[in-house]
């Protein structure tokens, strides 16, 4: 676990966060707990918002503005940098400055898949998340994130939402383990996303 400040610590292969991002905290809160509670509330509005049908019959997962709208959604409540790309480097993710060309890039790479139906649909929307996870383009949430992303898209090419193991994957346990098992095998080799796509379907 990765200490933060007073009482809040970070699970490993989380987004580390630095004094300047845990200062735009939003909530007065004194554990991790209550910092993992707050976001979860937070997240489920944003999904009931994302699969609601006056804005899923209308929206386009698939851009940049959806995608920013939606991290927005998710954390409006808890950090003030919600939706905004991070400025800092991670030991997660590319480099900051690469992140608004990556994203627009993969979002291109999408779009032609769907186009093209080049994969099946719940391969589209898992190589989506597993890219998206890899560039990590905010200061926190990004995993979370990228699985409302990728449950948006793979529901817009006509399939259920991902399980993702059935569990929420915030706090340590061999379920969490599996998925960042799963996310690593896709790092080392692009074509390797069998195993992530078996996890977000169990």
């Amino acid at each position: 676990m990765t200490t933060l400040l007073g009482g809040f610590n970070q699970a490993p292969n989380t987004t580390p966060l630095n004094p300047d991002e845990f200062a735009r905290l939003i909530p007065t809160l004194a554990t991790q707990a209550e910092l993992n509670e707050y976001e979860r509330l937070n997240i489920l509005e944003a999904r009931k918002w994302v699969f609601s049908q006056r804005v899923f019959s209308r929206v386009n997962p698939i851009t940049e503005q959806f995608l920013r709208v939606l991290h927005k959604r998710m954390f409006n409540r808890t950090w003030r940098c919600a939706g905004v790309y991070r400025s800092t480097n991670k030991s997660i993710g590319v480099e900051f400055y690469q992140i608004r060309n990556l994203v627009p890039a993969l979002l291109a790479d999408v779009r032609y898949w769907v186009d093209n139906k080049t994969f099946a649909a719940d391969e589209i929307a898992t190589r989506f998340h597993h890219r998206l996870v890899w560039i990590h383009a905010f200061p926190n949430g990004n995993g979370r994130h990228a699985r409302l992303l990728a449950d948006a898209v793979v529901a817009k090419l006509g399939r259920e939402p991902f399980s993702w193991g059935s569990k929420e994957l915030v706090d340590a346990g061999p379920v969490r383990d599996e998925y960042i098992r799963c996310l690593k095998l896709a790092d080392e080799n692009n074509d390797n996303i069998q195993p992530l796509l078996k996890f977000a379907r169990s």
